[in-house]
């Protein structure tokens, strides 16, 4: 982990609190929180713009996947790999809306920056309410591409999913995803796409 100046050219106190200031200072330039967004369409018309912050304080190598996701920075045979143009391919109303699967786009493809798949961080946030992002798997250690975002509580997720970000604006968007008509398997009857993403 790199230094930032400020902390590395502190002079070392004596005092306690001054050395506990010094620490929580480091953290937080060190594990600043990261915003990125997606522009969506439903049936290939534009349907809003979903702003989300990531915890990457909290979990930073599962946050890091998915900005990167988000951005495209991630190649492969210098191909960029990521959510761009990548459908939300599973809808349940009341619950949640699941995508990321840029591989297959029916939720059997896995990707990862850190190989096809990583382990389970931590589950130090839980599913609360609305509007939180969490990485969907198959089971136990088995993080990829794939994620859903709430639309609701879903505390019997807690500890088998990992929580790394939440909405911050495009809650109306998220409320029109989960309200698009559904078929077999819950695939939206519309295709729902991830025109756009980033860092903003």
């Amino acid at each position: 982990m790199s230094q930032n100046p400020i902390v590395r050219n502190t002079r070392k106190h004596t005092n306690g609190d001054d050395l506990l200031i010094c620490r929580i200072r480091f953290m937080n330039l060190e594990g600043a929180a990261k915003d990125v967004f997606f522009d969506v369409s439903i049936g290939g018309r534009p349907a809003g713009r979903m702003k989300m912050e990531l915890f990457a304080d909290v979990v930073p190598k599962t946050a890091e996947n998915f900005r990167q996701l988000c951005t495209g920075e991630f190649k492969k045979n210098g191909v960029p790999q990521g959510y761009k143009n990548c459908t939300f391919h599973r809808v349940i109303k009341d619950f949640m809306i699941q995508g990321g699967d840029f591989l297959k786009g029916d939720g059997t493809g896995s990707m990862s920056i850190y190989g096809e798949k990583f382990a389970d961080e931590n589950f130090t946030i839980k599913h609360t309410g609305p509007g939180l992002l969490s990485m969907a798997n198959s089971g136990a250690n088995t993080n990829g591409c794939q994620f859903f975002i709430t639309s609701t509580k879903t505390d019997f997720l807690d500890n088998k999913h990992v929580v790394f970000g939440k909405l911050i604006d495009g809650l109306l968007t998220l409320r029109k995803i989960e309200n698009v008509q559904t078929g077999p398997q819950n695939k939206p009857k519309l295709q729902v796409v991830i025109t756009e993403c980033g860092e903003y």
